[in-house]
């Protein structure tokens, strides 16, 4: 559980944070900026979600729980090591990765195939979602290139791949299924 009776600890103030082993590590280690842009990406869909209702609402507020969890993951280093914990650390796990890949082929059957790349806009909710589409994209490279120097839980790297492409179709949902997309003209502006 956790509990937070005091906001700040001073700890940090040498340019240190603890991970969720209790090692500490440098503030601008490649574990804590990925970890980091999870972050950013959370607060990103708190914004779309002003715009989100019902459906979408829920969607986004199931994937904002997801994005906490995967931080949790993914500042509890050592996999391999997890036993040697005093508690089970929170893992991404598959079935977070079917829901989202379950959720883009409903809503993309009811979509029009592209013929155009689309630009971001439309609607504020689709342009919003564009934004967490490419943070989230951000968040996905640092993560991959965290697992080439230390371990990382493949389910957390497939997660941002999926959750990407989820905001992409979510997007075109947001814009009238599509119809209010914004098409790339190519050239136009020469």
């Amino acid at each position: 559980m956790v509990v937070l009776s005091k906001i700040y600890t001073k700890t940090g103030d040498g340019g240190e944070t603890a991970l969720g082993n209790g090692a500490r590590v440098a503030k601008h280690s490649l574990r804590v900026s990925a970890y980091g842009t999870v972050d950013e990406t959370n607060a990103t869909v708190g914004l779309a979600r002003l715009h989100a209702s019902a459906e979408m609402d829920a969607a986004l507020a199931r994937i904002s729980n997801d994005l906490f969890d995967l931080g949790a993951d993914l500042c509890t280093p050592d996999m391999h090591k997890d036993k040697d914990l005093t508690y089970t650390p929170l893992r991404m796990i598959d079935s977070q990765v079917t829901r989202l890949e379950q959720e883009i082929d409903v809503w993309n059957a009811r979509l029009t195939p592209l013929r155009s790349f689309i630009l971001p806009g439309g609607t504020a909710l689709a342009a919003q979602l564009h934004l967490c589409r490419t943070v989230c994209r951000r968040a996905e490279r640092l993560v991959v290139e965290l697992g080439t120097l230390e371990e990382v839980n493949a389910e957390a790297v497939k997660y941002l791949n999926r959750l990407s492409d989820w905001f992409f179709v979510a997007g075109r949902i947001a814009n009238d299924d599509g119809r209010a997309d914004v098409l790339w003209v190519p050239g136009l502006t020469r």
